[in-house]
């Protein structure tokens, strides 16, 4: 089975292509093994192409992305991972052209990919509009949205936290320092927390100096099911969500600053998408002996 390794700023899964491989019945058994840095591939996960369901063919989708997380649970999305599939079904002839429509587990999302010097080097997300009401993110929370802060006391820390969800939940929270701050210990304890029902990422999050006009962003991620990762697309838009919300930062655009790189991250305005941009890299392919 052809398998192909990529990461979006540090961010890496293996992805699968199932327009042409017939992949085994338990995708969560291989994304455990696959995964795994000491036997197996290694990555955050495993992402497969594959084609679109009937019912979203015929409302445009081109392809679809399947997620799962390095311990082998389902993920909605990834926004790291839809830009690097998008790449994939362009460099595999999936896909034609420069827009593509992917099916996922928060809806038909569209990508348009960066092309410089007739190879794909990244690409632009619209990610949909942000999750703000309690059942939506979900979060259990009195509500209504669309601001839902959230303060848990874990671990010995108290986290004021604001809930968003971007097809897949997060919880962000603004502290002083994110690099020196206990991410390891305080990230697994929210992503469990009895007060997110389908468990919830984590980012930690500080304000830096401005570059080339636009508000800085540092960012950690707790994510769940695979643990600190080096970026997080969903994360970051939820991040310049949160920020926006917080007044954080002026106007609605800002880089957002992650330990594998930087992502572009706008919300034109709050009945809009919020759009990604960054990188996607292809690193090796192989051939897995499933």
């Amino acid at each position: 089975m052809r398998f192909t390794k990529m990461h979006g700023c540090g961010n890496d899964y293996v992805y699968l292509d199932a327009f042409e491989e017939t992949l085994p019945k338990d995708l969560a058994g291989l994304a455990r093994r696959i995964s795994d840095r000491h036997t197996g591939v290694g990555g955050d996960g495993m992402i497969v192409l594959a084609p679109p369901t009937p019912a979203a063919r015929k409302k445009g989708a081109q392809a679809r992305m399947r997620m799962f997380n390095a311990d082998g649970s389902q993920s909605e999305m990834c926004g790291n991972g839809i830009r690097c599939l998008a790449k994939l079904a362009h460099d595999h002839g999936r896909i034609e052209g420069r827009q593509q429509v992917i099916e996922t587990g928060a809806g038909l999302l569209t990508v348009d990919l960066v092309i410089k010097r007739g190879s794909v080097v990244g690409a632009s997300v619209l990610m949909g509009r942000p999750r703000l009401e309690p059942a939506a993110v979900p979060v259990k929370h009195p509500g209504p949205g669309p601001r839902l802060p959230l303060t848990l006391r874990v671990g010995g820390h108290t986290c004021k936290l604001l809930a968003v969800g971007m097809g897949n939940p997060h919880a962000v929270c603004f502290v002083e320092d994110p690099d020196h701050y206990p991410v390891t210990e305080v990230g697994p304890l929210i992503e469990h927390d009895e007060a997110f029902p389908r468990r919830t990422n984590v980012e930690f999050v500080c304000r830096l100096a401005d570059e080339k006009g636009l508000p800085v962003l540092r960012q950690r991620t707790w994510e769940r099911g695979s643990g600190e990762t080096l970026a997080c697309g969903t994360g970051s838009c939820a991040t310049v969500v949160a920020a926006i919300l917080t007044k954080k930062i002026e106007g609605r655009e800002a880089i957002v600053r992650l330990s594998g790189g930087d992502l572009r991250i706008a919300w034109p305005a709050d009945d809009q998408s919020v759009r990604m941009t960054g990188p996607a890299v292809t690193v090796f392919t192989g051939t897995w002996d499933a």
